[in-house]
């Protein structure tokens, strides 16, 4: 179970982008926070604070959540994803390629909680429909795309992971 190791903290180990943490973190320090500030993996972003908008989606036990909502000692033992985890050996993950080649980004806020809302997504659904894409979609805000780009991203990033290697 969870040890608590410094007076005021808990012990947290979490595996984040295959890499094992032991950190002594507060018990009211968001997952958000400890995956920004303590790992310095900035690439999860702080939007709206309130599980809204989710530029904070990350993947957890393999579900999508919205790290602004979760307590970092609510991942303690858990497998977490995020966005500087798809990447592999240099290479773009088909889904991140797929939206550099939709043009599915602009400024890149909402970027990375996009990607993993969509993998998630896909590893469900290896061959949503337009539909299924705008309803998973949904609880991700963004402000310059236009959403057309992003869906059209994700049908071309379904039909790469389908295909044959």
């Amino acid at each position: 179970m969870i040890d608590t190791s410094e007076p005021g903290t808990i012990s947290l180990t979490v595996r984040v982008n295959g890499q094992t943490y032991v950190r002594n973190v507060e018990p009211r320090r968001l997952l958000v926070d400890f995956i920004r500030q303590d790992l310095g993996l900035t690439g999860t972003h702080v939007g709206c604070e309130h599980g809204v908008c989710g530029a904070c989606t990350i993947v957890v036990k393999g579900e999508p959540i919205k790290s602004c909502l979760m307590l970092a000692v609510q991942a303690h033992e858990a497998d977490v994803l995020t966005v500087e985890g798809l990447a592999q050996d240099g290479r773009l993950h088909p889904i991140q390629q797929a939206f550099h080649e939709h043009h599915a980004l602009q400024c890149g806020f909402c970027t990375p909680g996009m990607l993993l809302g969509a993998l998630t997504l896909l590893e469900e659904t290896p061959d949503p429909t337009e539909e299924q894409i705008k309803l998973e979609m949904d609880g991700n805000l963004c402000r310059c795309t236009g959403y057309y780009n992003i869906v059209d991203a994700i049908r071309a990033a379904a039909a790469s992971l389908r295909a044959p290697s």
